[in-house]
């Protein structure tokens, strides 16, 4: 039976991921940095670990080749820090990679290895979860709907408090601001760039750009060369993303994020099972063609971003694994299709408009 490594097996996500997997039926290896953590979760789950750094890399190959495993799952984040090392081993071991990162420098660089591991014969599929699998499919449906758009737009509306690893992460990036594809070239621009109007699926409300990694995997699968994600959030909050541009350099200063980071461990780890079971997100894309003015739109309905994550990344293993995958980087919908986020639970749609009326403008204002 094919085995699965979980890297940061015991964090608030992977600790999900890691009993969704079991639940399965896969044969699940443990594993992270912290011989405590993952000693207290081979006696709880009763399944076998490893605990090994990512600092060497030739720790990192000989740790996969111990485990003797078929496919790594990275839950480990920020993925800045750990995706590298283990990339560079799953090819340099032939073995498969999966990860749940929405960092677009991750995915940049998981890219840029496309031909190393088609070369070892390994997949790459980073972004295996809500920071893209909704929208990417997303993406690859319309794309499909309307052949040769000039632009492709993404959003989400979704209120989620986020777990631990997700603060950490969003430190960790704080001076990069935000993110779109223009004209093929991944462009960095102010967070909070532009405000949109969107209407998700429950009414209109404001969106702003965020630099999720559906802006890199939608380019990557549809090869479309304007891409921008927005995700809904209340006035406060834009007008803070807007101060972010000029307090992001004291915040990414090493003492400060440092603290920040270490301040956030002190929160509660992540929604309750409670919370979980009755979140949502809708999901809303368009692509356009600029010259001839043709416009479609469709929509998504998920159940909560932390549910479909581990779905999703555990539905992701089982068919690299189970599936003859051409190796090489691939974004979630170029690996499985657009219609990877149906098969999973609680998810609705596609649902489809043509070109909107008139009454309901495009609102985009430059921020």
């Amino acid at each position: 039976m094919s085995s699965v490594l979980i890297y940061g097996s015991y964090g608030f996500v992977g600790s999900l991921v890691a009993r969704e997997a079991i639940d399965r039926g896969l044969e699940v290896v443990l594993a992270g940095r912290d011989p405590e953590a993952v000693r207290e979760q081979v006696e709880d789950l009763e399944r076998p670990g490893r605990r090994f750094a990512l600092e060497e890399s030739d720790v990192v190959r000989e740790a996969l080749a111990g485990a003797d495993v078929d496919c790594v799952l990275n839950c480990a984040g920020p993925f800045s820090n750990t995706a590298e090392p283990l990339v560079e081993a799953c090819v340099e071991t032939g073995t498969e990679y999966v990860d749940i990162t929405g960092e677009i420098p991750v995915i940049e660089g998981i890219a840029d290895r496309d031909e190393a591991a088609r070369e070892a014969g390994v997949t790459l599929v980073p972004a295996a979860a809500f920071s893209a699998v909704p929208m990417d499919c997303l993406a690859a449906h319309l794309a499909e709907r309307l052949p040769d758009p000039d632009s492709l737009a993404l959003g989400v509306d979704s209120l989620r408090p986020p777990s631990i690893g997700t603060v950490r992460t969003v430190i960790e990036g704080a001076e990069d601001g935000g993110a779109v594809y223009r004209n093929g070239r991944l462009e960095h621009v102010p967070a909070a760039w532009r405000t949109r109007r969107i209407d998700f699926g429950r009414g209109y409300r404001e969106g702003v750009t965020m630099p999720t990694g559906d802006v890199a995997t939608a380019h990557y699968t549809t090869g479309i060369s304007n891409v921008a994600v927005y995700v809904a959030i209340p006035q406060p909050a834009r007008s803070l993303l807007k101060l972010h541009r000029y307090v992001a350099p004291i915040v990414a200063a090493k003492p400060v994020s440092e603290t920040l980071k270490a301040v956030a461990g002190l929160v509660r780890e992540g929604p309750s099972s409670w919370s979980r079971e009755r979140g949502s997100a809708y999901v809303w894309g368009e692509a356009r063609d600029e010259y001839s003015g043709e416009r479609v739109v469709s929509r998504l309905r998920t159940p909560d971003p932390y549910v479909l994550t581990v779905d999703a990344a555990v539905t992701a293993v089982e068919r690299v694994l189970e599936t003859d995958l051409e190796p090489g980087f691939r974004t979630p919908a170029g690996a499985f299709g657009p219609e990877f986020v149906l098969d999973l639970e609680g998810v609705a749609g596609f649902f489809d408009e043509g070109t909107p009326d008139t009454e309901s403008p495009r609102i985009d204002v430059a921020g």
